[in-house]
């Protein structure tokens, strides 16, 4: 199943600047995909594995966290580069709040799931904990 993570509008801060922070997707214990808050928006495409288990849809994957009817994609937020790279921050994207019908259009089609969202939150900071709609809009494309 093919996914894409559309992120606009980073913090501006001339704090998180200074502090190089980035923002990428957590594949295993690693952030890849580092995008700088200096950007105007960050994009991420990648696949999980899908199977079904007594009628629901199971996603996993390296890109896939939690336990089976909790599982998520993380975007962490960090300072640093390459192995210095300190994550302080990280928005949790549930994929039980995918509408069911795009989750199942998804894996069963040629479509690719699309969540889109500000990675600025209402304190001007960057984007963390749960992320649910209307935050991030999902769409299948």
């Amino acid at each position: 199943m093919r996914i894409r993570i559309e992120g606009r509008d980073l913090p501006q801060s001339a704090q998180l600047r200074l502090n190089d922070v980035h923002v990428g997707v957590q594949r295993r214990a690693e952030v890849v995909g580092r995008v700088p808050v200096t950007a105007d928006t960050a994009v991420w495409a990648f696949e999980v594995t899908a199977r079904e288990v007594d009628g629901l849809l199971d996603v996993g994957g390296p890109w896939v966290h939690g336990r089976p009817g909790a599982r998520f994609l993380y975007l962490g937020w960090g300072a640093g580069r390459g192995a210095e790279f300190a994550v302080f921050r990280r928005a949790k994207l549930l994929f039980g709040d995918v509408p069911g019908p795009l989750l199942r259009g998804a894996f069963t089609g040629p479509g690719v799931l699309v969540g889109r969202l500000r990675l600025t939150d209402e304190a001007g900071g960057p984007r963390g904990a749960r992320v649910r709609p209307p935050v991030i809009a999902w769409a299948l494309e």
